[in-house]
């Protein structure tokens, strides 16, 4: 394995250092003799100086001096003494010199104090900007590097997945036996691209993919290439890939990659753009990457539509692989591996915890498991019940229950009306998610209560009745507030949202409108990201389009919040039954609820 000299600022140094050295031993040959002052009156008086040059303090010149019984001529150099103390003291025979003022630590501190001084104060701005990188290190790569040994991580550790894990399984057959494929005249993807939404286990699967095939695992952010300075990205770049060559077989791992990779093309300030720098830099890379050296290059984002085409061409990362959320057996899975370590009771059932967390991702459901056993060391536990699973659910999906929160009588009653609205709505609707469970009790910033729903199954279509069914659910609180009391709150106003919206995606993405037809109007945005977590985009349609849009929409809503008011208006009685238990206990389970209904 060839070496490689790392450079060094104390290289430098001694460099320098070694310089002045040799530079002081050759002047030493030709500098002038330092003679004392009275030796330089006593060749003057005997007519041996031939020529002086007088400075202020200093006298320098030519001489003749006798050594070994031979005269010969010297340079000489000699500081000045008061010529009346010289005279005086030449009378008594006595030799003396002059003294310059030593200006060594004078010049130090004047000329090199303050270079170090400098020195430091870059050395720490580069240091706060940079943490964690030595001097001069700026186009070192910040990887990761884990032995094979040091990578514990088996496919047996990821679940929710097995879609994923079997297309990667052929990475890891190719890294444990690369000639096995290699004899059929076959050749791996170079670079194979993790797509998924956040918390999915997209660089839980790229660490077992290296712990299965037994390789180092090179592991970086795309944020962790790019600098304030140019040309540091792309240095890292070469760095990474030159030391992956070294160490193949392996798998770099790039963690983010739309940091680095999104398209290029928009207008930048300036000459250079440090990020597409690092882009051209990281395709070069991978164009002259023989995938025949055992390196597979992982890279993972959750924002695939930003990603340069140049990319995801074939001979680059030419093979996607979707980590989407997990479905009901999934889930189980997944809480099965994460409550290993945590002490569960035997009546804890993880696959009622799976139906309630629809739409949970891999790291929910960790974090899910992990706030159910601080609940129970709270409450001095001997294991995790099944309650503190449930209240940790609905901690996740809810927020923390505010039990010291204040709330007047009036606002309690008009809460548990609203919820009760919810609820049989739901109960009344064909179609719709059992409710699971009915809470006044205030949760979160904002929530004051809140209606659980539990789904029987994963569901990836619904009609439009069901779509429809939805709706008349988010607007029963509003309707039941309205017979109830003749007026209206606040309370609705997220679930007037939402309902909007799917009334909104019904008539622009679903083509299940009635005035616009077939076609589709979608608002662009982040494939993998929701609403909240990305802003919206614009629409490419015109104004007329739009208001048609819109006022279909506000036919909708309007259609359902008549047909939600004659539902509660036909049941009013269990309305108020309901109402009046759930200000009683606060919190209704499923089956006392449908016990009320059905009576």
């Amino acid at each position: 394995m060839e070496s490689k000299t790392k450079f060094s600022i104390w290289y430098v140094v001694a460099a320098i250092w070694g310089v002045l050295l040799l530079q002081d031993f050759i002047a030493a040959q030709y500098r002038p003799r330092t003679v004392p002052y009275s030796q330089f009156l006593t060749a003057l008086r005997a007519d041996k100086v031939s020529e002086v040059v007088i400075s202020q303090g200093r006298i320098a010149g030519k001489m003749k001096i006798t050594e070994d019984n031979e005269e010969k001529e010297i340079r000489f150099v000699t500081v000045r003494v008061d010529p009346d103390l010289s005279d005086e003291l030449s009378k008594h025979n006595v030799v003396f010199r002059g003294q310059e003022e030593n200006t060594f630590l004078r010049d130090l501190f004047s000329w090199v104090f303050p270079i170090f001084v400098f020195f430091g104060i870059w050395y720490l701005m580069m240091r706060k900007m940079s943490p964690g990188a030595g001097m001069m290190s700026f186009g070192k790569n910040r990887a990761k590097v884990y032995a094979e040994k040091e990578v514990p991580t088996r496919f047996e550790d990821v679940a929710g997945a097995d879609e994923a894990k079997e297309e990667l399984q052929e990475i890891v057959e190719y890294l444990s036996n690369p000639s096995r494929l290699q004899n059929l005249g076959g050749r791996m993807p170079k670079g194979v691209l993790l797509v998924g939404p956040p918390g999915t286990g997209k660089t839980l699967i790229a660490r077992a993919v290296a712990g299965e095939a037994g390789v180092p695992f090179f592991t970086i952010s795309g944020s962790e290439f790019v600098e304030m300075f140019v040309g540091v990205g792309a240095a890292r770049v070469r760095e990474l890939f030159s030391q992956a060559r070294e160490k193949a077989p392996c798998i770099i791992f790039i963690d983010e990659l739309d940091a680095i990779g999104k398209a290029r093309g928009g207008i930048t300030l300036g000459g250079h753009d440090e990020r597409e720098q690092t882009l051209n830099q990281l395709l070069v890379e991978m164009d002259g990457f023989d995938p025949r050296g055992g390196v597979v290059i992982l890279a993972a984002t959750n924002r695939p539509e930003t990603l340069d085409p140049a990319l995801l061409r074939p001979g680059r990362f030419d093979r996607q692989v979707l980590v989407d959320r997990p479905d009901v057996n999934g889930r189980e899975a997944i809480l099965k591996i994460h409550s290993k370590k945590v002490k569960l009771s035997e009546r804890v059932d993880l696959k009622v915890i799976a139906q309630k967390t629809s739409g949970f991702s891999g790291a929910d459901l960790a974090n899910l498991v992990n706030e159910a056993a601080l609940l129970a060391a709270r409450k001095n536990r001997q294991a995790v019940e099944m309650e503190d699973l449930s209240e940790a659910v609905d901690r996740t999906i809810a927020g923390l229950e505010k039990k010291n929160r204040v709330i007047n009588p009036k606002e309690k009653e008009i809460v548990a009306t609203h919820e009760t609205g919810h609820a049989l709505v739901a109960a009344f609707t064909p179609g719709v998610d059992k409710v699971s469970k009915i809470s006044i009790i205030p949760r979160g910033l904002a929530a004051l209560g809140y209606t659980q729903q539990l789904p029987t199954e994963d569901r990836y279509l619904m009609t439009r009745q069901e779509l429809l069914g939805k709706i008349d659910v988010l607007l029963g609180g509003r309707m039941a507030e309205e017979i109830t009391y003749g007026d209206v709150s606040t309370g609705a106003h997220n679930d007037l949202q939402r309902a909007t919206d799917i009334a909104r995606a019904m008539v622009s993405e679903y083509g299940m409108g009635t005035t616009l037809g077939l076609s589709t109007y979608p608002k662009r945005s982040p494939m993998f990201l929701t609403q909240q977590q990305a802003p919206i985009m614009g629409h490419e349609y015109s104004e007329s389009t739009a208001a048609k849009l819109d006022e279909e929409v506000k036919s909708i809503i309007g259609e359902r919040a008549q047909h939600v008011r004659s539902l509660l208006s036909e049941k009013r009685g269990i309305l108020d039954t309901v109402t009046r238990e759930l200000l009683k206990t606060e919190v209704l389970e499923a089956d006392a609820f449908y016990k009320l209904i059905e009576a």
